[in-house]
């Protein structure tokens, strides 16, 4: 099951972020807080809100005189950022395992499920949907709002990199590493949990270093 925001802000912050995520508001891009409004259709000051919590996760910067920009692929920043996710995912990992709930556990052997099925099928949308619930459910059953603080603008930026490089990667072997993590946490295996969190960052390290040909 997937949350869904309670407040026009939430509402307005999910929304933004799917569209720099998904590429519709491309790196470099420049718009203004009203042309925003009414393409989304929701209005300045939730969305005033949003864009800050979004500048504070480093996808928009707000430039004076010229508008909101969305903030580039800083290479050498991606990589520094997918080391420190590592150590988070991991942590997140192991406690997700030992703390979720038997639903969480349910649910996370479902998404293995649909997430492996999206891919054979090369269906990216419907892996980007599953790959963000996951990530939901995962930080709710680790119990460490900290943590999952922390992480959750480094997964915005990784989806973003996806979205835009995926042509370099494999969907299939994404979503198996994916599917291996969830099955380890809906088992209660805290080692395997904590491995498989590795291994797909490796995979996410490995995919990064093939797209932007530093082999």
């Amino acid at each position: 099951m997937i949350d869904t925001p309670d407040s026009l802000s939430d509402q307005a912050y999910e929304l933004v972020e799917r569209m720099i995520v998904t590429g519709e508001l491309a790196p470099g891009s420049v718009f203004s807080e009203g042309q925003l409004s009414q393409q989304v259709g929701i209005g300045r000051t939730p969305l005033r809100e949003a864009l800050q919590r979004l500048s504070g996760d480093r996808l928009v910067v707000a430039m004076p005189r010229r508008g909101i920009v969305v903030t580039e692929i800083n290479v050498s920043e991606y990589l520094s950022l997918l080391e420190t996710r590592m150590v988070l995912d991991r942590l997140i990992a192991e406690q997700a395992a030992r703390r979720a709930s038997p639903d969480e556990r349910r649910e996370l052997r479902e998404l293995s499920i649909a997430i492996v099925k999206a891919s054979l099928h090369e269906n990216s949308d419907a892996f980007m949907k599953y790959d963000k619930a996951f990530d939901l459910i995962l930080a709710k059953a680790s119990r460490n709002p900290y943590a999952c603080q922390a992480v959750s603008p480094l997964h915005a930026h990784c989806r973003r990199f996806w979205s835009v490089h995926q042509h370099h990667g494999s969907l299939f072997k994404s979503a198996e590493r994916h599917a291996a993590l969830m099955t380890g946490v809906a088992n209660g295996d805290v080692i395997g949990a904590g491995e498989a969190s590795d291994e797909l960052l490796n995979y996410l390290i490995s995919f990064t270093r093939t797209a932007l040909d530093l082999d």
